[in-house]
């Protein structure tokens, strides 16, 4: 719209206005809005695309959190059959500790030392053996040592003295001189 003969505000802000459109490039609002009334399908398949896109983000957040939850499901299994791993082999092993006690208690010993042929041995026969160079260990002996109390008289006199002491006996001698 150039209305070169006419010299009104209005068609001079249109000329300009149609000017700016046409260097920036900018669309034709109008063109669009026409477009959308000749053919009202483009605002229904706009309207469909937004749908779907957002079914597609709903299906991909609830794809996310199955997978996640399935994840957690198995480690979960995975963590009960290690504790019932873990139970079953504390079971066997407290079953072998009571086989090996009842094996070696002194009265099944006894019983198959004497099946073997073993007897009690008298004490006219025992016979000891001294073993030159041999010296018996000495047993360590756990009683603690006495702790040293700590008395005034042995801690310097510099550190008996309280921070009150030290100021008055700083303070006290400028008190004399004045």
């Amino acid at each position: 719209m150039v209305c070169w003969w006419s010299s009104s505000p209005a068609c001079f802000r249109g000329a300009y206005r149609e000017h700016i459109r046409k260097k920036m490039n900018i669309p034709n609002v109008n063109h669009y809005i026409h477009a959308y009334k000749i053919a009202p399908w483009r605002i229904q398949r706009q309207w469909i695309g937004n749908v779907l896109l957002a079914v597609v983000a709903l299906a991909m957040v609830a794809a996310l959190y199955l997978n996640i939850t399935s994840r957690t499901a198995i480690a979960g299994r995975e963590i009960q059959d290690l504790t019932y791993s873990i139970t079953v082999s504390q079971q066997v092993s407290g079953d072998l500790q009571t086989q090996l006690a009842s094996l070696t208690s002194a009265s099944a010993m006894d019983h198959r030392a004497r099946e073997l042929g073993f007897r009690p041995m008298e004490t006219d026969e025992m016979e000891y053996l001294i073993v030159p160079g041999y010296s018996a260990p000495q047993p360590y002996i756990l009683v603690s040592a006495p702790h040293l109390q700590l008395s005034a008289l042995t801690i310097p006199p510099q550190y008996n003295q309280s921070l009150l002491d030290w100021m008055d006996e700083k303070i006290s001698p400028s008190r004399g001189q004045q």
